[in-house]
């Protein structure tokens, strides 16, 4: 059957359904079973959502909140019943602050929640006699003397509003306003990004064609569906009749990848250092020969050049994958075809590793405002280059300003921020390129690679900028250090606040006999600091004079979104991270930060 190229979200379930119904359209571990959900049976509950909120009065353009700890069937059972009807989705992530909830749900003032478990409904419940427009909250779980999603479902039994749902599907424009995502951002409060239906139906069929898999490939997901990266996946995975399959946890991901066998998942780059941190550690068990070849292998894994190998390198590499980097495959499924990486700077290095080992990381570039992809690497080397984000999508233009600045314009750059018009005029300019406010240039005239975000570069006492996000990624190398901040604004020279890998540290410490009794103990002690900055001063080298690191301080606490050091995408909050260890800055320069 031929279905029409689709122009709406709710278009990409019809158009998959018009292919093929496939039988695990949506696949969720439920009591400890795979639980498949075909694409015809996942219309039909989507058409029943749709009718029920007619049934309760939800007008076009009523904003809906959706919260989930995890990625699950009912999330995108929702979204597309919401937007069938449209309404506008307004995904809220689960770890943000109850303050943050309040200001968005008051902003968008959204009238009806749906969350995952009891703990984000009693979080919602804190806030709900502070947001006027709320008038009920549903939870998926299964919990006593709350009202369940289920609810909800039983009202569109019989699709009693059938011929009104049809209507307004029918009066959906392309340009509407499909989903307001409120970005997490490192300073200030959250701002709503409009993205229409067009911008993202655009990003998935632009992005289509640097996809490596299609019809019936599977895909993880596991990446929070309340960022636009993941959520726009699942809409191409969609497209491409490309089943998926839901992990269970953060925590599980390991057993879920051997279990499904994916050809295909996202991940951010912590996750990935996280994946070769393992490696590695499993490779320092080894004892002998077998510890010898491992580390062989991963040092000329270093050294990969696609293109540019000698075919003696290339035979010694055919040896390395067949007796260490099969088992590197094995781990992550057997089958995988493309990682896509996504929310972060790849750091080049590991890429080259994993790349040698014989995966196929695709590191694409974006943002909420631009849905999110503007650009992304190819599975092949033509439009593949390890250290850059490849070339534009489909139809998106990318050029650098004078200033460095990267500057896009395409279908998929955002309607605008929700309520702030002079927000919106700061970075769409009166020709319609949007300002990223990161740092670029063209390699080879064509590959974009990203140096640093705009507004994060700054300028030491001695007049020399520093571009501290690659000597941060640099630092982040080193198995000692889990996160890192170069700082320095206005000071004699960089220097960083370190928070260490602990569960290496702490084995480390073991190793040598090293006795602490607690984390911040731990951190104080002189042999640990010197340790630390041992791997500093090594990474100085490949550094410029003015950029090389000259003191450290090292936290004892591990950083996290709860702590307010980052973000729900796990990027560094730069202002938050100076007020909270001024202690720390007042120990490297003498005093504290002005």
């Amino acid at each position: 059957m031929t279905a029409p190229q689709p122009t709406r979200i709710f278009d990409f379930p019809r158009h998959q359904l018009a292919k093929a119904d496939l039988k695990d359209c949506l696949t969720t571990k439920i009591d400890g079973e795979w639980t498949p959900l075909s694409t015809k049976n996942y219309l039909a509950l989507c058409d029943k959502i749709s009718s029920a909120l007619i049934e309760l009065g939800v007008k076009p353009q009523e904003k809906i909140a959706l919260i989930s700890s995890t990625n699950r069937f009912e999330w995108n059972v929702m979204d597309i019943g919401i937007l069938q009807v449209g309404a506008v989705n307004v995904p809220v992530y689960p770890t943000i602050s109850s303050e943050d909830y309040n200001y968005i749900f008051n902003d968008a003032e959204v009238t009806y929640c749906f969350v995952s478990d009891r703990e984000l409904y009693d979080k919602v419940m804190k806030i709900k006699a502070a947001v006027p427009s709320l008038k009920e909250i549903y939870i998926f779980n299964e919990e006593p003397g709350i009202k369940n999603w289920k609810e909800v479902l039983a009202l569109g039994e019989g699709l009693k509003h059938k011929t009104e749902m049809e209507a307004r599907m029918k009066a959906v424009q392309p340009n509407d306003l499909a989903t307001l995502i409120y970005t997490s951002g490192t300073t200030g409060v959250p701002k709503g990004v409009m993205l229409s239906h067009n911008n993202l139906v655009s990003n998935v069929l632009d992005s289509t064609p640097r996809v490596p898999v299609f019809n019936g490939a599977k895909a993880l997901s596991f990446l929070p569906i309340c960022h636009v990266f993941e959520r726009m996946l699942t809409y191409l995975y969609m497209h491409n009749n490309i089943p998926i399959y839901f992990a269970e946890s953060i925590d599980k991901i390991g057993d879920n990848i051997k279990e499904v066998r994916p050809e295909i998942f996202a991940a951010v780059p912590r996750l990935l250092e996280k994946v070769y941190d393992k490696i590695i550690a499993k490779g320092n068990e080894l004892t002998g020969i077998k510890k010898g070849l491992f580390f062989w292998a991963v040092e000329l894994a270093k050294d990969f050049d696609p293109g540019n190998n000698s075919s003696f390198y290339n035979w010694k590499l055919g040896i390395a994958r067949k007796l260490i980097f099969s088992k590197w495959q094995e781990a992550l499924g057997g089958k995988n075809e493309a990682i896509v990486s996504g929310g972060a700077a790849l750091n080049p290095n590991l890429n080259r590793v994993f790349a040698a080992a014989g995966f196929n990381i695709q590191e694409g570039y974006g943002l909420t405002e631009t849905s999110p992809v503007i650009c992304v690497n190819g599975p092949t080397w033509d439009i593949k280059r390890i250290g850059t984000v490849s070339m534009p999508i489909r139809n998106v233009e990318v050029k650098i300003a004078e200033d460095g600045e990267i500057l896009c314009k395409g279908p998929n750059v955002m309607m605008g921020y929700y309520k702030q018009p002079e927000k919106t005029a700061e970075v769409i300019d009166p020709d319609g390129w949007f300002h990223t406010g990161d740092i670029g240039e063209f390699v080879e005239g064509k590959f974009l690679r990203i140096t640093d975000r705009k507004k994060e570069i700054f300028k030491t006492s001695g007049g020399k900028y520093v571009a501290p996000q690659p000597i941060e990624n640099l630092l982040k190398e080193s198995r000692f250090i889990e996160q890192v901040m170069v700082i320095g604004e206005a000071e004699k020279h960089p220097a960083a606040i370190v928070q260490p890998d602990f569960t290496f540290l702490k084995d480390w410490a073991k190793r040598k006999k090293i006795a602490y009794t607690t984390q911040e103990e731990l951190v104080s002690l002189p042999v640990v600091q010197e340790r630390i900055m041992a791997e500093v001063d090594e990474a100085n080298k490949t550094l410029g004079k003015s950029e090389q690191i000259k003191k450290i301080a090292l936290c004892s606490d591990q950083w996290s979104v709860d702590g307010k050091q980052l973000t729900p995408k796990l990027s560094i909050r730069r202002k938050q991270i100076l007020e909270i260890y001024s202690d720390l800055y007042e120990e490297i320069y003498g005093h504290r930060k002005e």
